[in-house]
């Protein structure tokens, strides 16, 4: 027998819960339609918020970077791998952020475990939201810092927890996601600005559902809320509304030349291809030409989501194009997304872990490539779905 046989149980544990994710293959570019197990359905799944995935002008950026470039780095950035490329799309960042400065790490999630455990350690507490991305929860544990978790969004549970721990900490670090990517709120930042202020905290914000969704063109949460130069470090993403892949860190530049440092996914680890890269600046150029992509995304949010409360279905508390559709128990959502998908839907459920157990739903993921016809199909089918599984009478 094998020593790894125990996880054949595990994996028939999840079957039966209906926790088992059926991971389906994508054939062809990212877009409002694309062709997944060899069938046509309409995207509801994808971060690709403004379609800039397939876009022409980001492909041709990234053709003419190989030629230019190569197709990858070589090695790690702080030996022989930042190119010329690199430094003009941390420019171009740190100006789309309003910020002093920039690292470009390999994703979203590096960039977490980048800054967390280098600006923290024993003796120090970090204040994370509840709800707060697994990049972010893995960078609390490995940078051995105390760590306090505040019940999600609630201002008055941080000041409590920060007034409990605060003679005991050397430093004190809050962090919260800025867009929660299971049910689409905003974190309250006014508010958790004005804690760290009187307390003395550093705060940071992960706003990667928040790129080029938020903000004046896309600028993210802390220019929604016009913050500019009191959040202390921004993290971003590329592989999200900016169609690309990659991570990001944005702030003074004291902190930015200290990642540079001691960042260790900036220092064991080679950045960004070239294409990668290239891809990125256009998409950052074509917001800062015309907030027109962003405009698109919200109005197809709003009219979506409109559609569904119309027709009865409980879309939880979300204040971005998020969409979940709540339907409680696994089993349910795991069922309700393969008739969808019967019907050329592509909107996976989403359950326990990712979300808490009895709060399983289908999260829908609105494009800016999206139409209104498939919005209305959308609809359609999902009302469809509903009725035959008891959902809506």
């Amino acid at each position: 027998m094998s020593k790894l046989e125990f996880l054949s149980e595990e994996l028939g544990a999840l079957k039966e819960q209906g926790l088992f994710n059926v991971i389906r293959t994508i054939d062809g570019p990212q877009g409002a339609w694309f062709v997944v197990d060899g069938r046509k359905v309409l995207n509801l799944c994808s971060n690709n918020y403004l379609g800039f995935a397939d876009h022409p002008r980001l492909k041709e950026a990234a053709k003419k970077a190989i030629d230019e470039y190569g197709v990858g780095p070589g090695a790690v950035r702080s030996i022989a791998g930042t190119q010329t490329i690199h430094l003009e799309l941390e420019r171009k960042l740190a100006d789309f952020k309003h910020a002093p400065a920039c690292i470009v790490l390999q994703a979203g999630f590096s960039a977490n475990t980048a800054v967390i455990p280098a600006i923290t350690g024993r003796g120090d507490v970090i204040f994370s939201d509840e709800l707060n991305h697994a990049s972010i929860i893995d960078g609390c544990r490995l940078s051995r810092a105390d760590v306090v978790r505040y019940q999600h969004n609630d201002v008055d549970d941080l000041r409590n927890k920060i007034i409990e721990h605060k003679d005991s900490a050397r430093r004190m670090l809050i962090v919260t996601d800025g867009v929660f990517s299971m049910d689409g709120d905003i974190a309250p930042l006014p508010e958790i600005v004005e804690i760290a202020d009187e307390f003395g905290a550093i705060v940071m914000v992960d706003d990667a559902h928040g790129e080029g969704v938020l903000g004046d063109s896309g600028r993210g949460i802390v220019n929604h809320f016009r913050l500019e130069g009191r959040v202390d470090i921004e993290v971003g993403t590329l592989s999200k509304a900016f169609g690309v892949m990659g991570g990001f860190v944005t702030g003074p530049e004291v902190l930015i030349d200290y990642l540079r440092q001691r960042a260790r996914p900036f220092l064991f680890s080679s950045g960004l291809t070239p294409a990668d890269t290239a891809a990125a600046i256009a998409a950052v150029d074509m917001l800062l030409e015309s907030d027109e992509p962003v405009k698109t995304l919200w109005d197809n949010a709003a009219y979506f989501q409109k559609g569904l409360k119309e027709a009865g279905f409980d879309t939880g508390g979300t204040q971005t194009p998020i969409t979940p559709v709540m339907l409680g128990e696994a089993k349910l959502a795991s069922e309700f997304s393969k008739k969808l998908f019967e019907k050329g839907i592509f909107a996976q459920s989403i359950s326990y872990p990712t979300v808490p157990r009895g709060k399983a739903r289908i999260r829908c993921m609105v494009s800016a490539a999206h139409s209104k016809q498939d919005l209305d199909f959308a609809l359609e089918k999902f009302v469809e779905t509903a009725k035959e599984l008891g959902v809506l009478s």
